[in-house]
C-alpha cells in the first residue's frame, strides 16, 4: 500500500461505516417507532402485555406499560433523525436486552403469551408461543446489534448530529477523531 492510497482506503472504509450506521439507525429506529405508535392508542393493552410476563410488581407494570410506548417512539424518532445517536442507540439496545430477557424468562417458565411487541399481548396456545419465542429472541438480538453498532460508532449519513456538530475525521488505527487524511499520509 502506498502512502497516497492510505487516505483513499480510510475514506472508503469510513464512508462504508457511515452507510452501515444509517442502515442501523433506520432499522432500529423504524422498528421502535412503529412498535410504540401501534401501542399508544391502546395503552391499557400495553399494560396487560407487560403484566403477562409476570416479572414486575403490579404498580410497576402499569408505569412500564403506560410509558414504554412513548419512550419507544421518542427513541425511534431520535434514531431516524440521527439526533443524539449514541445515546439513542444505547437506549434502543437497552430496550432489546430487556425484551430478550423478558421473552426468554417467559419461555423458560412455560408462560405462553404473545410478546406484545407490536401491540396485542396476552395468552396464546403453548405451541404458538413455543414456535414464536425463538424468532422473537433472534429478531431482538439482531436489533440489539444495530443499537450496539451505533453506540460503538454513532457517526452515519444524513444525521442531525452531523448537521449540528459536524463530521469528525477518523484515523485508520482507532476510528478516533482528529486525524486528517494529510496527517495519515505523513505517518505512512
Amino acid at each position: 500500500m502506498t502512502p497516497m492510497s492510505l487516505p483513499d482506503s480510510t475514506n472508503r472504509r469510513s464512508a462504508m461505516f457511515d452507510w452501515i450506521g444509517l442502515a442501523c439507525r433506520l432499522i432500529l429506529g423504524g422498528v421502535l417507532l412503529v412498535a410504540g405508535a401501534i401501542k399508544i392508542p391502546a395503552l391499557e393493552q400495553s399494560v396487560l402485555a407487560v403484566r403477562g410476563y409476570d416479572v414486575l410488581p403490579y404498580g410497576i407494570t402499569m408505569a412500564v406499560g403506560y410509558t414504554m410506548p412513548f419512550l419507544e417512539v421518542l427513541v425511534g424518532l431520535l434514531l431516524i433523525t440521527g439526533l443524539l445517536t449514541r445515546w439513542a442507540g444505547l437506549a434502543g439496545a437497552g430496550f432489546m436486552l430487556v425484551f430478550i430477557f423478558a421473552i426468554s424468562q417467559a419461555w423458560a417458565r412455560g408462560i405462553s403469551i404473545d410478546c406484545g411487541c407490536f401491540g396485542g399481548g396476552g395468552e396464546v396456545a403453548w405451541e404458538e408461543a413455543r414456535a414464536a419465542y425463538p424468532w422473537e429472541i433472534a429478531r431482538d438480538i439482531a436489533l440489539f446489534l444495530t443499537g450496539a453498532w451505533l453506540v460503538w460508532r454513532p457517526r452515519s449519513r444524513f444525521s442531525a448530529d452531523e448537521a449540528l456538530f459536524g463530521a469528525p475525521e477518523f484515523s485508520v488505527e482507532s476510528d478516533e477523531p482528529d486525524s486528517t487524511p494529510d496527517e495519515l499520509e505523513s505517518r505512512a
